[in-house]
Order: C-alpha cells, then structure tokens, then sequence
C-alpha cells in the first residue's frame, strides 16, 4: 500500500503541536530573554556559582527552542519538497523527500520522548560506570564490548564523550571504564540504561565452543555542578597514583600520572588516567567523585538508596536486558519487554527503541 505522504505531514504537525504545547515555546522564549539579560550583566562572574547556574541554564533553553523551532521549519517544508520533485517528475528528489520526511519524523518521536524528561537531573551531562561481573575474561569482553555499544550510540547522536578511565583485563576486554557524556538531557535519556547486562553466547575463548553467560554492571550519574554544594574533606579521601596502562597491562606513560581516589567513609573509588599531568588527573576524579556522591545524597533523600543504582551484584535475578547470541538472536529489555531480533545493530549503538521504552517505563512509574 502506497504511503499518504500529505497525510503522515498532517499527523506530524498534530503530533509536533503537542509536543510544543508541553514545552510551552512562549514561556521557554521569555525565559530565555530573561537569561539573556541576566547572562550580559557586567558583574555575572562575581558570584561563579551562580554565574554557571544561568549559564548552563540559558544553553539548556535555547537548545530546546532552537531544536523545536528548526523542527517545526523542517515539517512545514516537507509538502513543499514533494511538491517540486513531482513537478519536475525527478525520481530522486522523490526519495530527498521522502528521506528528510523520515528524518523529520525520527526527530519529532525524539523530542516528545524529551518532553517525558522532567527529572531534578535530566537535563545534565552524566557519567557513565561500566564494570565486568560474573564470568572472568567473558564478562571482561563483555564490559568492552557494551563500553563500544555506548559510544557508538553517542557518536550517531552527536553525543560529546570524554573517556576518563579505562582498566584493562590481563587475557581480553576490560575491568571497568568510566566516561562523561556531554549533550542536553545526557542523564535523563541515558540513566534508563542502568542496570546488569546479561550476554549469551558460543565463547570464543572456549576450544569446546561451549554457550557462556556473563555479566556487566552499568552504572549512570549526573555531572555534578558548582551549585551542588558537594563538600569532600581531604581527610576523607585516600589519594593512590601509578602509571597509566594500556590493553595488556602494556604502560603508555613513563610517570606516575594516574590518579585513584578512595572516599573512606563510603567506599566509593574514582579513576581517572586520560590527562597528562597528575594535577588535572586528580581534578578530573575529584569532580566524579563528587557527581558519585551527589548520586548517592540524592538516594538517601528519597529513602531509597538503590532506586537508581539498584543491586548491580551481576547475578540472574537482577537483570535488565538480556543479549542472546546463540542458540538464537534476540535482545529482551526485561522491565518493558520491547525487544528486537537484531543483536549486532543494537551491539552498534541503534539503542533508540529501547531508551524511548525505558523512558516511557520510567514515567508511567512515576504516575
């Protein structure tokens, strides 16, 4: 059956004119001359946490006007497009068409999915914590292969990321990997992938091919801001350096610029190895360590200290999506039960369906 493109254009616009409602464009519009004005004041910067406060802020309004404005340009042009490919009878303006028509929609789905991003945090960059578990040098191949799942997932959206910290495994993959995602609602889209991650497969590290299970922990947190108020007593914090290590525990660093931090009252340990000098090392782990334990505040104000990290011990009743290799392929999400029977697209980054349920999960929670 022929698709009705002027129709799909007319149900978009229904659809677009509610996702604006809920943003209430004129009320973002004047709040975003309001920052503006405030932003311009010659004596911002003398108080730099509020300073940074109306500035993250005033980023965050104009990227939600200007993707809603340049979205609702885009579907107004679509008829127009069609219009002239079928004037000019040009079969591949037809499919320009029908393209930027598809992308339109993709884009339209993605901003009502952020109308459903109402969270203290949602609109913040986040850390992403990615540890093996369960099943030695599987589950270390396993962490490497979700660590590349995520980034290739930021790379299709434009996502910024800044690994921090990588331990490498002594036979394959990797201990843990720790990274900082920058974009609008980093936290709020991607803290649904929180949770153990369970693969089943033919080893390839087993002679006999035997089907292994294994696990990894992913852990997400929110970036911490200056006006978080995270104090961190130096007589907390145990700080350890050593040599940056490469795949293999191979050194790629001739001085101990490695920084590891231990907070001793609870436990919590940061890494960081990607910087140069052992002065912006031990920054960078200082400010993880504190979006840790703004994480951790946040949970012990609720009552509920693993509503967000839930128990990540890496065992079979605490899953949240299952990868199924062999005997057959499948990748389940065990809380929304959308799944999807091609393992290697999802394995390269195509995680949309699955973060939209999580997000929709998540909210009809909420209600």
């Amino acid at each position: 059956m022929a698709r009705d493109y002027a129709a799909e254009v007319n149900e978009l616009s229904t659809v677009l004119a509610s996702v604006e409602q809920v943003l209430n464009i004129p009320k973002l519009q004047k709040e975003f001359s309001q920052l503006e004005e405030e932003a311009s004041a010659p004596n911002l910067w003398d108080d730099p946490i509020k300073a940074q406060a109306v500035t993250s802020k005033l980023s965050r309004v104009q990227s939600t006007i200007t993707k809603s404005t340049t979205i609702r340009r885009r579907l107004d042009e679509v008829p127009l497009l069609f219009e002239l490919a079928e004037g000019e009878k040009d079969q591949s303006a037809v499919a320009d068409a029908i393209k930027e028509l598809d992308d339109v929609t993709k884009a339209i789905r993605d901003l009502e999915v952020q109308t459903l991003l109402s969270g203290e945090y949602d609109d913040r960059d986040c850390l992403i914590t990615i540890r093996s578990e369960a099943g030695g040098v599987e589950a270390a191949d396993w962490a490497q292969m979700l660590m590349r799942m995520y980034l290739r997932y930021c790379e299709r959206h434009n996502f910024k990321v800044d690994v921090l910290e990588t331990s490498y495994a002594e036979e394959a993959g990797i201990k843990s990997t720790t990274f900082r995602v920058s974009a609008p609602y980093a936290y709020g889209t991607l803290s649904v992938e929180q949770g153990t991650h369970r693969l089943v497969r033919i080893s390839p590290f087993d002679s006999q091919s035997r089907r292994h299970t294994s696990f990894a922990g992913v852990e997400i947190v929110p970036v911490v801001e200056q006006n978080d108020h995270i104090d961190i007593d130096e007589k907390d914090i145990r700080v350890d350096v050593y040599r940056s290590s490469g795949p293999g525990g191979q050194g790629v660093n001739t001085t101990d610029s490695a920084v590891r931090i231990t907070h001793l009252p609870t436990g919590i340990v940061v890494s960081c190895q990607n910087e140069r000098s052992q002065i912006q090392n031990k920054a960078t782990a200082m400010a993880v360590l504190q979006s840790k334990l703004l994480e951790r505040r946040r949970q012990e104000e609720r009552a509920k200290l693993d509503a967000l990290k839930g128990d990540n011990s890496g065992s079979w009743g605490n899953q949240m999506r299952s990868y199924v290799l062999a005997p057959y392929q499948m990748v389940k999400d065990l809380r929304t039960n959308f799944e999807v029977g091609n393992p290697s697209a999802v394995l390269d980054g195509d995680l949309d369906g699955f973060i939209e349920a999580g997000i929709k999960w998540r909210k009809s929670g909420e209600n």
